[in-house]
């Protein structure tokens, strides 16, 4: 399955790249992480629970970052088993521009699934895997524009924190 999409988001370059790159940004971004380590040199290792249809599982799994042009583009590719449900695996490509207000982030995405996950068929895979993406950037987006008004004040400052990690 193949996705792409775009999102403006109202930062600078340093801090959307840097954000692409951080371990504590990518758990908050990423649906249902539990644990997300390491660094864009070394990888990262993850857990993340899912629920796909009536399959719920725990994933564990891996994330390498390739083809890094520092502030323009990068490759993730990750996989992930999830026990009897089965596995997941794909790639990104990312890819950042200028836009009038901010950066434009575009992606393509490239995902297989196999196990109990692949009998579900493709029309509930699919679109788990488009929710999946669009969760994660609009996430992303929240996370490097920071707090809201509409934020309760927990939320607000944990938005609050991670803007001034990446920044």
């Amino acid at each position: 399955m193949q996705m792409s999409g775009t999102r403006t988001i109202k930062a600078d370059r340093t801090t959307v790249w840097n954000a692409l790159l951080s371990a504590e940004v990518l758990k908050e971004c990423v649906p249902g992480a539990q644990e997300v380590t390491g660094s864009s040199e070394e990888g990262f290792e993850a857990t993340v629970v899912q629920k796909v249809g009536p399959v719920k599982a725990t994933f564990k799994g891996t994330v390498k970052l390739s083809n890094m042009v520092e502030g323009e583009s990068l490759r993730l590719d990750g996989e992930g088993k999830g026990g009897a449900a089965g596995f997941a695996k794909g790639g990104a490509d990312v890819r950042l521009s200028e836009a009038e207000d901010g950066i434009e982030l575009a992606y393509d995405v490239d995902a297989k699934v196999g196990g109990k996950l692949a009998q579900l068929g493709s029309r509930i895979v699919d679109g788990f895997a488009k929710k999946m993406a669009d969760q994660f950037f609009a996430n992303l987006e929240q996370v490097i524009e920071g707090p809201s008004e509409d934020d309760a004040p927990e939320e607000a400052e944990k938005k609050g924190w991670l803007k001034r990690l990446i920044s």
